[in-house]
């Protein structure tokens, strides 16, 4: 009979705690409840229509007939906070996004039924961008040289964020890049006594090729150059953290790294730097590449699903955003 070795001082053996999985689940050092996560809406500037995304397999624009349905299914398997991106109308954008500050635009008036039939058992956070109202497509105002001007952009983009908060949005999310709105947005939403509003600002927001889906579904690409000269350089850790904490003095509550999954490194960063809460964005094109190969059997979607996410919440990511929110938790994949 072979004897067993001593592989380790003490005959320390850690595959002991791996045999069983229940065992294994007693042990897990990450953890990802459904409080966690946050499911991103497309919301079409109507009270009906459903359009699918090609580019996001499972992903639809939804009219506010529909977002209502789909908030309410989601909301009783335990997806309970809703990030809600707007389209424009037909003939809506304009050079200056004008349509993005409209109470009755597509956000604020999805915010109001939200808010309206659900209360406080849906938490409601809104993206404050002007890229899918603008007719250029970039994320503020253009000079006649094409360069997007940062001090101009501020007022639109506080006025879009106090009509997300005059919905009754919960949480407004800045993800333009200009350097201040944090600040400017702070202010213009105390100055209407909407002090209750907190800020989950999009703090490291990286110039990434992985938002080509979402670009899609948002009707929001630029239509001349590119991102690059207000969104950050996808080399830079350091600079990170210094918007990051720009943000933190500005009065943000809440921080964002996007994308996720090629910035852990990052997530680990601004986690160490900071004491906010910190969201992680599972992009679209994470997404969106993890549905492709899954619909042609080249993976487990379940288990690389599992393993992404934990790797975000393992990174340091307090929250995620990501779009298989719903589906993780409807079929147990956590």
């Amino acid at each position: 009979m072979n004897r067993p070795i001593d592989v380790a001082p003490g005959r320390i053996r850690p595959r002991r705690l791996r045999r069983g999985a229940l065992l294994r689940a007693m042990v897990r050092e990450t953890r990802i409840a459904p409080e966690q996560l946050i499911m991103p809406h497309f919301v079409l500037p109507s009270a009906n229509g459903r359009q699918a995304i090609d580019s996001m397999p499972g992903i639809e624009r939804l009219g506010r007939d529909a977002l209502l349905e789909q908030v309410e299914s989601d909301a009783e398997i335990g997806v309970r906070n809703v990030l809600i991106f707007g389209l424009a109308g037909e003939g809506e954008k304009d050079p200056v996004a004008g349509a993005a500050s409209d109470p009755k635009g597509a956000v604020p008036l999805a915010v109001k039924e939200i808010k309206k039939r659900f209360g406080e058992d849906v938490l409601v956070i809104t993206d404050v961008c002007l890229c899918a109202y603008t007719d250029h497509g970039h994320c503020g105002f253009l000079d006649d040289a094409g360069r997007v001007l940062n001090d101009p952009s501020l007022e639109q983009l506080t006025a879009m964020a106090v009509a997300h908060a005059e919905a009754g949005a919960d949480v407004v999310a800045p993800s333009d890049m200009m350097d201040g709105r944090v600040a400017a947005i702070r202010d213009g939403l105390d100055d209407r006594g909407l002090t209750e509003t907190a800020i989950l600002s999009y703090s490291v927001k990286y110039a990434s090729a992985y938002y080509g889906p979402f670009r899609d579904a948002a009707d929001s690409a630029p239509g001349k150059g590119d991102r690059q000269g207000y969104q950050m350089d996808s080399a830079n850790v350091r600079e990170a953290v210094k918007e990051a904490l720009l943000d933190v003095q500005e009065g943000a509550d809440m921080l964002m790294v996007k994308p996720a999954l090629a910035y852990l490194d990052v997530i680990r960063a601004v986690k160490e730097a900071t004491a906010l809460p910190l969201a992680a964005y599972n992009v679209s094109g994470e997404f969106s590449a993890v549905k492709a190969a899954a619909l042609r059997g080249w993976l487990d979607e379940a288990r690389v699903v599992r393993e992404n996410l934990h790797a975000m919440a393992r990174a340091g990511a307090d929250v995620i955003i990501t779009y298989h929110a719903r589906e993780a938790l409807r079929e147990g994949w956590l």
